[in-house]
């Protein structure tokens, strides 16, 4: 199959979606009741549906998940193109002007080496753009996941050239909070606002040696998430095998289960 053929059904797919959307909008019930609003909380399921696919690395689920977040992008459009808000083609349009302008070494003349230079480049870009951020951190989503958040600021801020030199500086940092906290801790009167701060500075400084030691903390946190949820079905597997409510025993008991779940 030539480039020609395989785009040619690719956009024949395409116009397949839209025509699709247009008649469930029309005809369906459901469909013809949604609004932007009320699609949002879905688009937001459906996205972590997909990072739950993602991690899992199930390419087939991945696949499926993509289709509901296609779907969704299709039908946004479609409803604002009711209002002559926008079509499916102005965002299209305005995605691509926009790849094209924000990569200027691919499009235009200037130089980028490496990853960082493209990065800051990026962001540059977007400070100069009609209606864009008026500050580089006002880019980051308000609503975003804390640790998600942690991540983008701190991206960001290495972009416009604000960041530590090397990873041992980083970790100092952390060593730095870990010690702040324990005397907030320790403490005569315990002041548990000023322990959050502490806390949350912790958190922001390891998200931070993550990023130099390139993890993403998001995905070790998740790995951990997984491995204590395997440990503790199997610790109440072979409790309820063995007769016992976990709520009856005692903290020794678990954990000679928690060692064995740790071997397997």
């Amino acid at each position: 199959m030539n480039n020609t053929n395989s785009l040619n059904e690719t956009l024949q797919s395409f116009a397949n979606v839209l025509k699709i959307m247009d008649e469930l909008r029309e005809q369906c019930p459901w469909d013809k009741k949604q609004t932007i609003d009320s699609l949002r909380y879905l688009t937001i399921e459906e996205t972590f549906e997909l990072s739950d696919a993602i991690v899992e690395k199930d390419m087939d689920e991945i696949k499926k998940e993509l289709g509901d977040i296609f779907l969704h992008l299709v039908f946004y459009s479609r409803i604002a193109s009711e209002t002559n808000d926008f079509t499916i083609k102005d965002v299209m349009d305005s995605l691509c002007e926009k790849l094209i302008r924000r990569h200027p070494h691919i499009y235009g003349d200037v130089k980028a080496e490496d990853e960082e230079a493209v990065k800051r480049n990026w962001e540059q870009i977007k400070q100069t753009e009609k209606g864009g951020n008026k500050t580089i951190l006002s880019g980051v989503p308000r609503s975003l996941p804390a640790m998600v958040k942690a991540i983008r600021i701190q991206e960001k801020a290495r972009g416009a050239g604000f960041d530590w030199d090397n990873k041992d500086q980083v970790w100092d940092k952390v060593k730095e909070e870990l010690d702040e906290f324990e005397k907030e801790a320790n403490a005569p009167e315990v002041n548990k606002e000023k322990m959050e701060d502490e806390l949350g500075d912790i958190f922001f400084s390891i998200i931070n040696y993550s990023r130099f030691i390139d993890i993403n903390p998001e995905d070790a946190l998740e790995r951990t998430n997984k491995k204590f949820i395997k440990r503790f079905t199997y610790l109440e597997e072979q409790a309820k095998a063995a007769g016992k409510k976990l709520h009856e025993m005692s903290l020794e008991e678990m954990n000679g289960y928690w060692e064995e779940a740790k071997k397997k």
